[in-house]
């Protein structure tokens, strides 16, 4: 499988120009200038998964070069409003203003996701200094959903900024976009934004804003249908959900106009530079370099033994009756285990007493303890489950460190840190890209954001270590599921257990660009009191190699990072595309963007190919 998963297509509306990434309209710009991440259409079924879209036509015509009517791949006629057509489209001026000109698209989408049957039509107007998108998404089958319509993504860049809230309900609340991760929504009953020389303009529905760092997304969310209503809501066969996001621009905040292209196809051309951007890096110090380990396999059937790492993390869900297998095939391992305990729905007491037990054999690093789902501090640590595992290892005179926080993302830590107890010997949490989108995009600029959460997660720490993981391309557990877990049938390994019973594969996971983005990871997540990271499994599907042993290309990476030890000083350019981390002996550098790049390291040049990474002795 190709690393870029999506297929990309410039656009140019007048002013305007943005990219389709299958059914995302990213990149939005005014002139040159961006104005928004991302306008997309969403369809969340009961669990929170999200519905894959196909894209049946995409007809792009600019008002001044095309007169006649716009046609979409199966030759349907776009519509155009008796305003509009009445309204003149003059050419560009001498300046190149496109003040009258109408620049349209439409998206037309498919999907048969969770036995659903949906089509999504999507209208794009520029006019002038703004652009419209609407969305009339019509299903043909009954469905319940958690979430269905518009949402909009805005940069990460705005935190700090100020921002202006007009209400749904009335009035208007001046705040600003977080410094700090939010850990709960900074803005509700949104009728529009404005920030930074836009207007954000909503129809359909009243919509709230999420900050979506907490997830390691490059961006803060507006998304309709307040969570704050029930959850899954029916739709009804033949309902049609219709909303709108119209974003109007103060041009002077803007870069220089620009002309539209010759023909009418829409597209701009991307030209690669002559040479590689240089860029240059300052080290800064990070402290001990943290232990690199891996997670122990949830594949079906038998894998290769073999040591990789500090320690091997093993998550033993007591709820489920094979744990014992789970835990008898981590062991073999050969290295100490990082374990976490996931407390049954009833007798936890019992259970952990158990667990303990049947780990009194082996090296055990540190141990981890997480409420089950539907509990109040669902995968959380709190004081309760806290105190059954310290009772346990007490009464086997066992002084193994106790860790605590969340079992998934951040997002759980930042929201539930009051509920940590005051004597945990570290703070954890796990952390996936892409948790709320597939595209490659979002999983590389999700590296900038990994460091902001590790750095806040220093802060809640206050002083005792961080362990981050498991880190994972998908997410090792749906935390957000509105029905039961899955588990296996049986006590054995024959179906796997955990992330192999979720949708978690991922075809990235063998490409040679992932060995890349893991380094770029660690240097990331490697701050000062972070004191362990922990990668994929150890074999697999979401391994480091297969099940008969063959490393995948990130296993190098993994294992050149683990070769790594005492203090370590990280680097990164401004852009977040070029990440390093050294220690004495060896520098680690990898560039994640997309063009070769080249950076100046102490006097000398290094030329990084596309997604690729060095080892440099020092």
């Amino acid at each position: 499988m190709t690393w870029v998963r999506e297929q990309v297509r410039p656009v140019a509306l007048g002013d305007w120009s943005l990219e389709l990434r299958d059914d995302d309209i990213a990149r939005i710009r005014f002139r040159g200038g961006d104005v928004l991440r991302s306008v997309r259409a969403v369809v969340r079924d009961r669990d929170w998964a999200t519905a894959a879209w196909r894209v049946a036509s995409v007809d792009v015509s600019n008002g001044a070069a095309n007169r006649g009517p716009s046609v979409d791949a199966r030759g349907e006629a776009l519509a155009e409003s008796a305003e509009e057509a009445s309204r003149p489209r003059t050419g560009p001026d001498a300046e190149g203003a496109l003040s009258d000109i109408i620049a349209r698209a439409r998206v037309i989408l498919r999907s048969d996701s969770f036995g659903a049957d949906l089509r999504a039509v999507l209208d794009l107007v520029a006019r002038g200094s703004a652009l419209t998108v609407s969305l009339e998404l019509t299903t043909a089958r009954d469905f319940e959903t958690n979430r269905t319509g518009l949402v909009v993504l805005h940069s990460p860049s705005l935190a700090g900024s100020p921002l202006a809230v007009e209400h749904a309900s009335g009035g208007t609340t001046h705040t600003a976009f977080p410094t700090d991760i939010s850990p709960h929504q900074p803005a509700f009953d949104i009728a529009s934004l404005s920030a930074a020389g836009m207007h954000v303009a909503f129809e359909g529905d009243a919509f709230e804003m999420e900050d979506q760092r907490n997830w390691t997304d490059a961006s803060y969310k507006t998304y309709s249908r307040p969570l704050s209503l029930p959850f899954p809501y029916p739709l009804a066969a033949g309902e049609t959900v219709r909303q709108s996001v119209t974003v109007t621009v103060d041009p002077r905040r803007f870069g220089r106009r620009i002309r539209p292209p010759e023909d009418d196809s829409g597209d701009i051309v991307l030209r690669s530079p002559h040479s590689p951007s240089v860029g240059s890096l300052t080290f800064t110090e990070a402290g001990p370099m943290p232990a690199i380990s891996v997670g122990a396999s949830t594949a079906p059937g038998d894998g290769p033994a073999g040591q990789i790492g500090s320690s091997l993390l093993v998550e033993l869900d007591l709820g489920w009756s094979g744990w014992r297998a789970a835990l008898a095939r981590a062991s073999g391992s050969g290295v100490p285990l990082d374990v976490r305990l996931v407390l049954p729905e009833a007798g936890s007491s019992t259970a952990v007493t158990d667990a303990v037990r049947e780990l009194a054999p082996h090296r055990v690093a540190r141990v981890a303890v997480f409420q089950p789902a539907g509990h109040d501090a669902e995968h959380v640590t709190d004081a309760a489950a806290a105190w059954v595992l310290r009772t346990a290892l007490a009464e086997r005179n066992l002084a193994w460190p106790i860790i605590g926080g969340a079992r998934s993302h951040f997002t759980e830590l930042n929201r539930e840190q009051h509920r940590l107890p005051d004597d945990l010997d570290g703070v954890v949490f796990s952390t996936t890209p892409l948790f709320h989108t597939l595209e490659t995009l979002q999983l590389e600029e999700s590296i900038p954001m990994q460091r902001l959460v590790a750095e806040q997660t220093t802060r809640i720490a206050g002083g005792v270590p961080v362990h981050v993981g498991p880190i994972t391309l998908r997410t090792h557990v749906n935390n957000v599921a509105t029905t039961a877990p899955p588990r296996p049938v049986g006590a054995d390994l024959t179906e796997g257990y955990g992330p192999a019973l979720l949708d978690a594969d991922d075809g990235r996971q063998t490409s040679p660009e992932l060995a890349a983005w893991t380094i770029a990871s660690a240097a990331a997540l490697t701050v000062a009191g972070v004191a362990s990271l922990s990668y994929f499994e150890e074999w697999g599907p979401r391994g480091i190699r297969d099940a008969d042993g063959t490393d995948y290309p990130v296993a190098d990476a993994i294992r050149a990072l683990a070769d790594l030890d005492g203090s370590v000083e990280t680097a990164h350019t401004a852009d977040g595309k070029i990440w390093a981390i050294r220690s004495a002996e060896t520098l680690l550098v990898a560039n994640i963007d997309a063009a070769e790049r080249a950076v100046d390291l102490d006097g000398r040049r290094v030329a990084l190919a596309p997604r690729s990474w060095s080892s440099i002795t020092l």
